[in-house]
């Protein structure tokens, strides 16, 4: 994995051909889910520090157990320039629709890194919308990307503690395992007890 995604990130030293770029990973984490937010976040740093988070172990947060995602978070911040996790609250999920609010948690973690990247690699096919800077979407880029996939640790990490605090005002959802996904339990307890205010209305609940 890390040779195809140091290749990938080599690709743009070749096309900017200065490593002082500065270059921004952007992702998002639970667009599936059927309880609370969408959360997304963006870590910059220039193109010559890339290599320190492949020293640290980063990679797709999916094929880290959360201990190590948890151990994951302060070293990825000590090495990035900047970084930032936002969100898209469930009225505005249930508004815009879960697309459009991802890529509004993205644009607003984007807007906060100070300073400004050069370029943000995002994670998906869909460009954020109205986003003055230059974008390059790369499908399943947590995997491809090692700034794609710091960014995808620390809004996995910070989503998750988010959920397992809801999880103990509403224990009844089995958030603690779930994170706010629909498996079989959290289905059966929506059944049971409704839903609360934290769950997506505009999603197929049961």
């Amino acid at each position: 994995m890390f040779t195809f995604v140091w290749m990938f990130e080599n690709s743009l030293l070749a096309e900017w051909g200065d490593q002082d770029v500065l270059v921004a990973g952007v992702d998002e984490v639970g667009r599936g889910a059927l309880f609370g937010a969408v959360v997304a976040a963006a870590v910059v740093l220039p193109l010559s520090q890339l290599s320190k988070l492949k020293e640290i172990g980063v990679r797709d947060s999916k094929k880290l157990s959360p201990k190590k995602r948890q151990g994951l978070v302060e070293p990825i911040i000590a090495i990035a320039t900047d970084s930032n996790v936002s969100s898209s609250s469930v009225a505005e999920i249930d508004q815009l629709n879960i697309l459009q609010a991802s890529l509004l948690a993205m644009k607003r973690a984007v807007l906060a890194l100070n300073p400004a990247p050069d370029i943000c690699l995002v994670d998906g096919k869909i460009a954020i919308p109205d986003l003055s800077l230059p974008q390059k979407t790369i499908i399943q880029g947590d995997r491809k990307s090692l700034v794609i996939a710091a960014a995808s640790i620390l809004a996995k990490v910070w989503r998750d503690n988010l959920i397992i605090d809801l999880a103990q005002e509403y224990p009844q959802y089995d958030l603690a395992a779930n994170k706010g996904y629909p498996t079989k339990k959290h289905r059966l307890a929506i059944e049971k007890y409704g839903v609360s205010t934290y769950h997506r209305k505009s999603f197929k609940i049961k």
